[in-house]
């Protein structure tokens, strides 16, 4: 790609690409393992392709074996993939090709605030960890500010519009955001010299030509910002789907405080794949009641809009139900 000129749109192929995309920043748990069914069968379901991408950007946050507990989990659950896996890690040349373009273009900035509010945007962001919204405190610099900072950490900002993009969500229908108050100009590129989150996945999904991203709904706000990623970088956006998450009794995403949900904690408890997954597709109304199912068999089950639009609660009964005793943290 060269520099100051945004790539030629790609074309698409007919068939349907999905992809699967699991950071090893911990351990994979039920509420991930929901969505990465939902992707599965969506792809498997018209016969599209599958890419397996693993999100290892965030290096000193990944975890010792995560990246390998996170294929043998996809495996357990038999979500088989076509490409892949990917490593964003090897991938960093066509990074810093897509942030020379947008700094040719003076659409990012060079941000000296603190190493804090830059490692919050830096990873895959969370609905209920946005934040406030970046005052614009370096936005009057220039790209060739840079090189006056001289020893000084910096990160790289990108300038957001004051109307954000709609789209229509493949779930939820029309969506809009107001990225200027959700967090407002964001990072596309970290002090440490490395990719963040945004840049990385609007470059995969384009180079990969993924032509739907299913993932769940604490991620609306990172589709406004990559839709002005795709624009910037004339790139063509997949459609995009958000999924309602997998919650706790309290009502807030699965987490230590919630007992032990990993996967991995599942396999070696004995607990049944089948059972596992008979538990999810009756939480997306595939089934009328849990029971035993495999992965293969629920692709004609399939149907995207008799997910329920509310989050789904796991409780401990749930849990016990395919003989799993949650405990407590993990």
């Amino acid at each position: 790609m060269a520099a100051g000129t945004p790539a030629s749109p790609i074309n698409f192929p007919v068939r349907y690409v999905g992809r699967l995309a699991p950071s090893p920043t911990g351990a994979q748990h039920l509420g991930n393992a929901r969505t990465y069914l939902i992707a599965w069968l969506a792809a498997r379901g018209c016969g599209g392709r599958l890419v397996l991408r693993i999100e290892d950007i965030d290096s000193p946050r990944v975890k010792h074996g995560a990246i390998e507990g996170a294929l043998e989990d996809l495996r357990w659950l038999g979500l088989d993939w076509d490409e892949g896996p990917i490593f964003q890690t090897e991938r960093l040349s066509f990074y810093e090709s897509a942030l020379r373009v947008l700094q040719a273009q003076e659409l990012v900035y060079p941000c000296t605030c603190s190493r804090s509010d830059v490692e919050r945007a830096a990873s895959a962001p969370h609905a209920d960890h946005e934040g406030p919204a970046y005052p614009g405190t370096c936005a009057g610099r220039t790209a060739a500010s840079a090189a006056n900072l001289a020893d000084q950490p910096f990160a790289w900002r990108f300038r957001v519009k004051p109307e954000s993009p709609e789209f229509v969500d493949g779930f939820r229908g029309p969506t809009q955001i107001r990225i200027q108050e959700a967090g407002g100009d964001f990072v596309v590129w970290k002090s440490l010299g490395t990719p963040a989150y945004q840049l990385a996945v609007a470059v995969d999904d384009a180079a990969q030509q993924v032509t739907e991203v299913i993932r769940g709904d604490d991620l609306v706000p990172s589709t406004h910002r990559q839709l002005l990623l795709y624009e910037a970088l004339g790139l063509r956006p997949p459609s995009f789907v958000h999924v309602p998450l997998v919650v706790g009794p309290d009502g807030r995403r699965l987490a230590k405080r919630h007992g032990d949900t990993r996967l991995a904690s599942l396999r070696q408890a004995g607990v049944p794949a089948e059972a596992l997954l008979g538990l999810l597709a009756w939480s997306c109304s595939w089934m009328d009641k849990p029971a035993p199912i495999s992965a293969r068999e629920l692709i004609p089950l399939f149907r995207l809009e008799t997910i329920p639009g509310q989050a789904f609660v796991l409780t401990p009964q749930h849990l016990a139900s395919i003989g799993f005793a949650s405990g407590s943290s993990a």
